[in-house]
């Protein structure tokens, strides 16, 4: 095991006393560096500027935001590594409550007062267990998914106390390197022996990616029966539904756990997005009021918070409220890149509603101005904005933004909704047409990378896709083909950590898009050849480290 003076650490703790006890207790023990934080802001500011591999949070951090909150926002915006330790500190008479509303969990709970030498105990026995998964972290860390897979399934024989965490860690790389059907057998082996309710949810979102979403609602509704408290098979249940165009069931699942865990921001936010779709204007507005409350205290404000409640009290006629909304976020959230496009959106929305046309086009017009200059709302805001254009005789910036939305942001659940919308008023042939000219300028793009790679210029093949995904940013068929040209360029010349970094985040970013893919495996496969013909591997900053050795 590696000594603790190769471990940073990060306490986040409000309580001066504690902070200062826990600081003694971990010099003490030997810790390389030791930072303190007073609260969750102070924490991001450390935690964005540098990596530590142990982070100490006190669960009671003040001002409205404890360290469950934390965790929650750390691990959903991606700001901590996955080896990253968290362990949280609370009192005793807190631990039930605190352990029975905890969704995502920390490495592991420390009971105050605090025992010197238990502490140092739990963190030993932490921090080996960290090392036995390191290598699978850092291999995934550089996009090696197979390599990853690999060393679980060694590990799993050589070290069979910890069988069901390597499956587990298994599954999920199978997933990531687009081997759905291997992951879904993984799910199914264990659940074989073992009814775990992270496999259960493993399978059913295997089942979801597959589309299959009769299968996966039937598991899910039986994890909810068994584990109501399990709150992650809400989310994907109420997401399940939401692609089989059950809005209202969606909404009633994510109230139920809204309900029974109300302080995750994302989980309030998408019901009140479900809620507005349902006509639940009521229940919309207040999840968004409890989300705009919560996101105060958060490092994560929305824009669209506001105009999702300004809507839904526009919806209820309270138009007094709905102007405080709108004044509520010029006044807080001015700085924020959407401010100001969420802003003329929601002012364009309550002028329509009082049937100020003439305040309302001007209103969409700044609104689609600032949309075509790169800010890119949500799918159905998005469809709100294009709809007020069609509706105020704003045919040609309507068009403008739904180009532009289909290429920055072409999931299929966009393309969907923007087509349906517009068919419905009447536009079905403009739809048709921007998509197919959408389609021949990928055709275009992909067709003139793959001409360069043929001629063997993959420099021109790399700056050509590249700038193809930077236009077309939410198309995964142009991602995965910039991710190809990059790979291509490494394999008919040298390594270059830089390449390397751009085509993972290529591929991350097709993966969210397009997860069954049946790219994703190829692309997977390329990348593992690469990375053990160069002998690429993954440093302490999960940052790529070439160590040179023969090809072969």
């Amino acid at each position: 095991m590696s000594s603790f003076a190769d471990i940073q650490v990060l306490i986040i703790v409000s309580d001066p006393k504690l902070r200062a006890q826990l600081r003694a207790m971990i010099e003490q023990f030997g810790f390389g560096v030791v930072h303190l934080a007073i609260n969750a802001n102070t924490a991001l500011h450390h935690l964005r500027s540098r990596r530590y591999e142990l982070i100490i949070c006190d669960y009671a951090l003040g001002n409205g935001q404890d360290g469950q909150h934390l965790l929650e926002d750390l691990r959903q915006h991606e700001i901590i590594a996955a080896d990253t330790l968290f362990v949280m500190i609370t009192g005793e008479r807190n631990y039930d409550r605190v352990v029975g509303a905890a969704e995502l969990l920390p490495d592991d709970y420390i009971l105050t007062p605090i025992v010197t030498g238990a502490l140092k105990f739990r963190l030993e026995r932490l921090i080996e267990k960290r090392e036995v998964f390191l290598p699978a972290w850092r291999a995934a860390a550089i996009g090696n998914w197979l390599g990853a897979i690999d060393y679980c399934m060694t590990a799993e024989v050589s070290l069979p106390q910890y069988l069901i965490d390597f499956q587990r860690l298994e599954a999920g790389f199978h997933i990531a390197a687009g081997k759905i059907d291997e992951a879904q057998s993984l799910y199914r082996q264990i659940l074989s022996t073992l009814r775990i309710p992270w496999a259960q949810l493993g399978l059913a979102r295997c089942l979801v990616f597959r589309k299959d979403y009769v299968a996966a609602d039937r598991i899910l509704s039986e994890l909810i029966n068994e584990h109501p408290n399990f709150m992650a098979a809400y989310d994907l249940l109420a997401r399940t539904r939401t692609e089989d165009k059950r809005a209202d069931d969606a909404a009633r699942v994510l109230k139920t756990a809204v309900d029974r865990s109300p302080l995750r921001l994302a989980r309030q936010r998408y019901l009140g997005e479900l809620a507005l779709e349902a006509g639940d204007a009521a229940t919309a507005e207040e999840a968004m009021s409890e989300v705009i409350r919560q996101s105060a205290n958060s490092g994560f404000p929305d824009p669209e918070d506001h105009v999702r409640l300004a809507q839904a009290l526009i919806a209820q006629d309270k138009t007094a409220s709905a102007k405080n909304t709108i004044a509520d976020l010029d006044r807080r959230l001015m700085g924020h890149p959407k401010a100001k496009l969420c802003s003329a959106l929601a002012n364009a929305m309550l002028h329509i509603h009082q049937h100020d046309d003439k305040s309302a086009k001007a209103e969409l017009e700044k609104a689609a101005k600032l949309a075509g200059e790169g800010e890119v709302l949500s799918p159905s805001l998005s469809r709100e904005l294009v709809q007020g254009c069609f509706e105020h005789d704003l045919k040609g910036p309507g068009s403008k933004i739904v180009t532009h939305l289909l290429r920055v942001s072409g999931d299929e659940r966009m393309v969907v909704g923007m087509r349906e919308m517009l068919a419905k008023r009447g536009f079905a042939r403009l739809s048709q047409k921007i998509e197919s000219e959408l389609q021949q300028e990928v055709k275009a793009l992909v067709a003139a990378g793959a001409e360069m790679a043929r001629a063997n210029d993959y420099d021109g093949a790399v700056k050509a896709m590249s700038e193809a995904a930077e236009r077309m940013p939410g198309h995964p068929v142009v991602l995965f083909n910039a991710a190809l040209a990059l790979l291509r360029h490494i394999e008919h010349n040298r390594w270059d950590d830089e390449l390397a970094r751009h085509a993972r985040v290529l591929i991350e970013r097709a993966r969210n898009l397009d997860p069954a893919s049946t790219r994703l495996a190829t692309l997977a496969e390329y990348m593992h050849m690469l990375i053990e013909r160069y002998g690429a591997l993954g440093d302490p900053d999960n940052e790529p480290l070439l160590v040179h050795r023969a090809r072969g």
